[in-house]
């Protein structure tokens, strides 16, 4: 155990096998490197400012959160030269359901196939383009 930051305590777990029960702490600038947390709960956390990288993420579920300002971009199967790179790997569909996407911006993304149902279109663009009009169009 060492002294962390603000006087806390810094506990360290190396090569071990553990579960931990966290409630009612504080855990910020904590560092989790090559972990595994499946099947771990995240029940009423904050999460500001948390970055993941190089994680597989397959079967996350995220319910009831506030990713105002999220930046989430680099997602799907590994490139070509990566060491979890898979020749003719797919990745499963990603879902989403009763979310607040106003405002946010789609870039350079592969939406082969993607189905878009029972959603507020209003002021919805693609390249430009009101997709109201092209609705408009489409159907006349």
């Amino acid at each position: 155990m060492q002294q962390g930051k603000n006087g806390g305590e810094t506990f360290e777990i190396k090569a071990a096998q553990k579960s931990l029960n966290v409630s009612e702490s504080c855990i910020d600038n904590s560092k989790f490197v090559h972990v595994m947390l499946d099947h771990t709960l995240f029940n009423d956390v904050s999460f500001a400012n948390i970055k993941i990288t190089n994680a597989n993420m397959s079967d996350l579920e995220i319910d009831g959160a506030q990713l105002g300002g999220a930046y989430i971009h680099n997602i799907g199967m590994p490139p070509e030269g990566n060491p979890h790179y898979i020749a003719g790997a797919k990745q499963r569909p990603l879902k989403f359901e009763h979310c607040e996407l106003s405002g946010s911006t789609i870039t350079n993304c592969n939406l082969t196939g993607v189905e878009i149902n029972n959603c507020d279109l209003s002021g919805m663009k693609i390249n430009g383009i009101p997709v109201e009009d092209l609705l408009k169009s489409y159907k006349s």
